[in-house]
């Protein structure tokens, strides 16, 4: 039995690794002749470190069907504007290229399987030339749902294909018709790497997905039908695998948070069924002093049960880098005066969540969410009704 290999190369972030670790757990159990590696940057903008630790548990890593090898670390720019579809962080992948090429070479001899091709993630397409090196085919990970795609690709078809630049746009109330929807999408809902001026790095990127051999997409028809459709049968767009929901529904944790886990599902059993509204708004959704008074002011004045995951915005994190949001030293600091002892027995406030475990609770109702893709699937998932604040371009 011939054995083959892929190659899977995600961005070091939460929301871009999961679902890779996902979709290379469904493949390898599809099929046993199939082992994936994942090429693994470490970056100091993006802190994983947990999350890498709960898969040493994993039982496909745990029999080497899947594996990871870590790319040698980089120097970084200290450009604190560094993000994943920026111009340095397209050069720290570019320089990586020699190096990823002879990992591969190197791991492809110990283990004497086929190599079969690369998976890339949404902002690695870069690296898709040393798949062409090594004679192999590359496949794209995107890791949201079909809509985004649609609209993506669209707008790098106008700057390639008609000359219209986006990021130079003029027109602030200008709506635009793009396959993939059915209404027309305002400009000021665009999503931001598009209208701001690194988007020119991102225009750059998408043009490769053209060349890859298949776009596999954390979607599935029966939500965005008329975008799927329209994605399928346009004939230069690679051929697209909805392969969603790609939920992390067992999603493990570290030591350190087992504590924290535990405390809040406790609470959670004490109170009575689909009583509990969940505020949770992502790894880079954190509030302002300001906001966090209307914000507790409304829980407050609703009188619901509520879960508030409340965590500092990413600007105002170690000295003003973009980094994920951390949490609150001193809540009492931040809220109205009095109001935890108030509200002490029909609510809590937390730092970090474990989204899945709580959104799977039999006591939670409700869920206020930045909608972010990954807490729209899950919540779709686990049935939880949603209350939505797209207060990120993005999800918009």
């Amino acid at each position: 039995m011939t054995k083959v290999e892929l190659v899977f190369i995600p961005m070091p972030a939460m929301g871009h690794i999961t679902p890779m670790v996902e979709v290379a757990k469904r493949l390898v159990q599809r099929d046993e002749r199939i082992s994936i590696t994942i090429l693994l940057f470490k970056l100091p903008i993006f802190d994983i470190s947990s999350y890498i630790k709960t898969l040493d548990a994993d039982p496909y890593f745990l029999n080497k069907r899947i594996k990871i090898i870590e790319v040698p670390e980089l120097e970084t720019p200290s450009d604190k504007t560094l993000n994943a579809g920026s111009g340095e962080f397209q050069q720290i992948l570019l320089r990586s290229r020699p190096t990823i090429k002879r990992l591969v070479e190197e791991h492809m001899i110990r283990s004497g399987s086929r190599l079969a091709g690369f998976v890339v993630g949404l902002f690695c397409s870069s690296v898709m030339n040393v798949a062409d090196e090594l004679g192999i085919p590359s496949y794209v990970l995107f890791p949201s749902g079909s809509s985004l795609l649609s609209l993506i690709l669209h707008f790098q078809n106008l700057r390639y294909n008609q000359g219209i630049n986006i990021t130079r746009w003029e027109d602030q109330d200008a709506e635009f018709h793009v396959p993939g929807f059915r209404h027309a999408v305002p400009y000021k809902l665009l999503p931001g790497r598009l209208v701001q001026k690194d988007g020119e790095d991102l225009m750059d990127q998408l043009k490769r997905y053209r060349d890859a051999k298949g776009i596999i997409e954390n979607a599935f028809e029966e939500l965005e039908t008329y975008a799927v459709h329209m994605l399928s049968e346009d004939p230069m767009i690679p051929k697209i695998y909805p392969v969603g929901p790609i939920v992390h529904v067992n999603a493990q944790i570290n030591e350190g948070k087992e504590a924290q886990k535990d405390e809040i599902i406790r609470w959670l059993d004490d109170q009575p069924p689909a009583s509990v509204v969940f505020l949770c708004f992502g790894s880079m959704g954190g509030f302002l002093e300001d906001q966090v008074t209307e914000i507790a002011k409304g829980l407050e004045q609703s009188g619901h049960h509520f879960l508030w995951s409340l965590r500092q915005p990413p600007s105002l994190a170690r000295g003003g880098k973009p980094e994920p949001a951390r949490d609150y030293r001193d809540l009492e600091s931040v809220l109205p005066e009095g109001f935890l002892e108030r509200m002490a027995n029909r609510g809590k406030i937390i730092g970090w969540a474990l989204q899945v475990a709580i959104l799977s609770h039999p006591a939670v109702g409700g869920f206020v969410s930045h909608c972010g893709w990954n807490s729209t699937l899950e919540s779709l998932w686990f049935a939880v009704p949603v209350a939505t604040w797209p207060f990120m371009r993005s999800s918009r």
